[in-house]
């Protein structure tokens, strides 16, 4: 049987999709509206941001989120969580609908990334029943009940199945945003650093990316653990920039293993979360508060360029760096990452007409269209995937529609 709707929704020119995503942090919940218009190449349509905002979750659903990420949870509570989240993401696609002066009506599709609260891109080869696994959280039939739109969510688990590390995915929207005649590297400074190459006039089968490293989730875990909770990040670089780099200290962390695997590679909690702040902290324990929150943020930098240094300068010429992420507003890691990679030049995201803090959310909008078209959202070269997958999995709304 068919779906008439779809098919309606397929063949508009333009389609306007909400893309939704908390990321490692967890500091909230971000939403951009694209309007993304299929012209004669599907696989370039052509992105209009509309709209753009940042919801921060409460204090207590950050601490459940990020205790859901470090420490085991009872079945019921992670589920309870899921539909907690779900109400936070539908209340997310709702306001920036509303502070694009729109309603839901107005509004093709709901792409939601969720919370990631697990994610093993590859499996312990020492348990043999091991499985590259991941799960992001935010219950979709909730969205899509509380907003009346469709929904699409599980972009992973489509990858992994293709025996691909289901990230990292943000490259696809990369390509579309960033791709130019000279060579780029498009970098994300979020919990985790991850970066996307692309050489000149890039194709789909030439772009390759990787983690590389931790960004902000050192640091901020670092200041949490310092201020005992009262602050979460390191506002304006401000303790980096009180303290001084340690040599030491930093020479140790960059023999980090992960840093310097060779790619593909991803990373989250599991490799920079409380088990390495707490390793970090008891090994240089003497060291200032400021000192190691410099240290942290310049290593930081540092496993950036070391990665691009030892697995892209040898292989492409890169021209430039673009940033975006909230590292970006860190103006001691960017001064230290200009340094690090020059003479590669520094731009952030925003001078491309793109707020740096929106790129991820309007990354799942994209990858959203791609599977509402049919097309693969994954690069297999990227993640490692035996074939480009179709990401996602549906979630229809009710037959009466909430207004926003």
């Amino acid at each position: 049987m068919g779906w008439p709707w779809l098919d309606a929704l397929i063949a508009k020119p333009t389609k306007r999709i909400v893309g939704l995503i908390s990321g490692t942090s967890a500091d909230g919940i971000a939403a951009a509206l694209a309007d993304v218009t299929t012209g004669g190449d599907p696989d370039h349509p052509e992105v209009a941001l509309r709209g753009f905002a940042m919801s921060p979750f409460p204090d207590e659903v950050r601490a459940r989120v990020l205790h859901a990420v470090i420490e085991p949870l009872t079945t019921q509570s992670l589920a309870s969580l899921s539909y907690l989240l779900g109400e936070l993401f539908a209340e997310a696609a709702r306001g920036v609908v509303r502070a694009a002066g729109l309603g839901l009506d107005d509004v093709d599709l709901i792409a939601s990334h969720g919370q990631t609260v697990a994610h093993v891109g590859v499996p312990d080869p020492a348990d043999p029943w091991a499985r590259a696994a991941t799960m992001q959280i935010a219950e979709p039939a909730i969205i899509a009940a509380r907003t009346g739109r469709p929904v699409i969510a599980d972009f992973r688990g489509a990858d992994i199945a293709a025996g691909g590390q289901a990230a990292p995915f943000v490259p696809y929207a990369d390509l579309l945003l960033l791709g130019a005649a000279h060579g780029r590297i498009a970098l994300n400074l979020g919990g985790i650093a991850n970066f996307t190459v692309l050489p000149p006039n890039p194709r789909r089968d030439d772009v390759y990316a990787f983690d590389c490293g931790p960004s902000n989730m050192v640091i901020d875990g670092l200041v949490r653990h310092f201020s005992g909770g009262a602050d979460r990040f390191d506002r304006d670089g401000r303790r980096a920039a009180r303290g001084t780099v340690r040599k030491d200290v930093l020479a140790e962390l960059m023999r980090d293993p992960f840093v310097t695997a060779a790619p593909p590679k991803t990373a989250g909690h599991e490799q920079y979360g409380q088990p390495f702040l707490r390793a970090l902290l008891a090994r240089w324990g003497d060291v200032s508060e400021d000192d190691l929150i410099a240290t942290a943020t310049a290593f930081s930098a540092d496993a950036v360029a070391w990665n691009i240094a030892h697995y892209v300068a040898p292989a492409h010429s890169v021209d430039e760096l673009i940033a975006s992420g909230g590292g970006t507003h860190n103006p001691v890691l960017m001064k230290r990452l200009a340094e690090a990679v020059a003479p590669i030049r520094v731009r952030r995201i925003d001078d491309a007409g793109i707020p740096s803090d929106a790129k991820e959310a309007l990354a799942f909008a994209l990858l959203g269209h791609a599977s509402l078209m049919g097309r693969p959202g994954a690069l297999p070269r990227v993640t490692g995937a035996r074939y480009a997958a179709i990401l996602g999995t549906w979630t229809w709304p009710p037959l009466s529609r909430p207004r926003a």
